[in-house]
């Protein structure tokens, strides 16, 4: 099953890839997604308005609809050909094809790939832990 955490990341990877939502058959994209250490106050609310339409919204170029992706029958997992986040059926077949299927120029890994945020603060202390 995947975490609401893991359906939040998932948005935020295809966000960076030029992806957007379909919500009430109106498209969603954050101008950014990304703030530094954490999520951006844009990526935040497309988030929180996902959410709230979970049941008629969905990644563009999939089928999962949020409410679908949060239930028991799904999982995210990565992708064979691109690394990013895909849902699965948890339990039973699947042939279901990426969202990078439809990206003409993806993967493209000369570009830098999506990420999470980073804390600059947590990074410096853990590697100075490490040295010592």
């Amino acid at each position: 099953m995947a975490t609401p955490q893991d359906v939040r990341q998932y948005l935020a990877y295809w966000f960076q890839a030029g992806k957007r939502i379909i919500a009430n058959g109106t498209p969603h994209c954050p101008a950014s997604v990304i703030a530094g250490d954490r999520y951006s106050d844009d990526f935040e609310q497309t988030w929180q308005m996902a959410l709230s339409q979970k049941e008629s919204c969905y990644l563009d170029g999939t089928d999962q609809t949020i409410a679908d992706l949060l239930g028991d029958s799904w999982d995210i997992a990565s992708c064979a050909r691109c690394s990013m986040p895909v849902p699965i059926v948890a339990v039973g077949i699947s042939a279901l094809e990426c969202p990078c299927n439809d990206l003409p120029t993806w993967p493209n890994f000369e570009l830098p790939q999506p990420r999470s945020p980073v804390s600059s603060t947590d990074q410096l202390n853990r590697l100075r832990d490490r040295l010592r």
